[in-house]
C-alpha cells in the first residue's frame, strides 16, 4: 500500500469515528482497526493522537483558508468596495461549496467535528487551528465587524458563535434535516439552498438588538481586551 493511500484511510477511519464518538472515546486501536492498518502506521505517519486530530481538521481547513485567503485578497486589492454582511456570509458558503470534504462530499461530518472542539476539552486543536489559520480568519473577521452594525466587543463576541453555533448545528444533521423537510414538505432542498437560506437569518442575527443589559456593557468595556477580531474558539 502506497504511504498517501495509508495515511488516506487513517485520517478517512478518524474522521468519521472521531465524529461518531468524540475524541476521547475514539482510540488509536479503534482507528486502525477501522483503517486497516497497525498502529506503527500512525505513530509513523503522525506521531500522536492529537496530531491526528490536528491533521484530520488541516485536511479540509488548509485548502479553505488557502482558497479564502485568495478571495480576501482580491477584495483588498478593490478597496472601493465594501462589502455587506450576506456578501461575506456568501463568500463562505462559496469557499465550502468549493473545497469539499473527502467523505461523502458534504460538510455533516466536518461540521459535526468542529462542534466537538468546542464543546470537548480540546486545548491543543483550538491553540493549534488559531495559530495555523487564525491569521486568515481574523482577516476576514475584520471585514465582518465593518459591515456590522457598531457593537461592543463583547456583544460581537457571543454573535459570532451563535452564528458558529446555528451553522455547525444545522450542518452537522444536514441529512437527517434535509430528509425531514422532504417528507414535511414534499420539497428537497439541496446543500447549496440550505446554506444560502442561512446567510439572510445569520446577517439578521448580526444586526438585531442588544440582548445584553447596559451594566453587563459597561463591565465589559471597562475591560478592554487587546484583540484586533474575535476569533471562534479562541478565549
Amino acid at each position: 500500500m502506497a504511504q498517501s493511500e495509508t495515511v488516506e484511510r487513517i485520517l478517512d477511519a478518524a474522521e468519521q469515528l472521531f465524529a461518531e464518538k468524540g475524541f476521547a472515546e475514539t482510540s488509536l486501536r479503534l482507528i486502525t482497526s477501522r483503517a486497516e492498518v497497525n498502529l506503527a502506521a500512525v505513530n509513523y505517519h503522525f506521531g500522536s493522537k492529537k496530531a491526528l486530530i490536528q491533521a484530520v481538521f488541516s485536511r479540509f481547513l488548509g485548502p479553505f483558508c488557502l482558497s479564502l485567503e485568495r478571495e480576501l485578497d482580491n477584495r483588498q486589492a478593490h478597496p472601493e468596495h465594501k462589502a455587506s454582511l450576506e456578501e461575506l456570509l456568501e463568500l463562505l458558503v462559496e469557499q465550502a461549496l468549493v473545497i469539499k470534504p473527502r467523505i461523502g462530499e458534504d460538510l455533516s461530518i466536518f461540521m459535526r467535528l468542529l462542534g466537538l472542539a468546542f464543546s470537548q476539552s480540546q486545548g491543543h486543536l483550538r491553540k493549534y487551528l488559531d495559530e495555523v489559520y487564525g491569521k486568515v480568519f481574523r482577516r476576514y473577521m475584520l471585514l465582518v465587524i465593518e459591515a456590522a452594525p457598531r457593537l461592543p466587543p463583547l456583544e460581537l463576541f457571543w454573535r459570532v458563535h451563535f452564528m458558529l453555533g446555528a451553522a455547525a448545528f444545522s450542518m452537522s444533521g444536514i441529512k437527517a434535516l434535509r430528509a425531514m423537510a422532504e417528507t414535511d414538505y414534499g420539497v428537497n432542498t439541496s446543500l447549496e439552498q440550505v446554506m444560502r437560506q442561512m446567510v439572510p437569518f445569520l446577517a439578521a442575527g448580526m444586526r438585531a438588538e442588544s440582548g445584553l443589559s447596559d451594566e453587563v456593557l459597561i463591565n465589559a468595556t471597562l475591560r478592554p481586551r487587546l484583540k484586533s477580531a474575535p476569533v471562534p474558539g479562541k478565549s
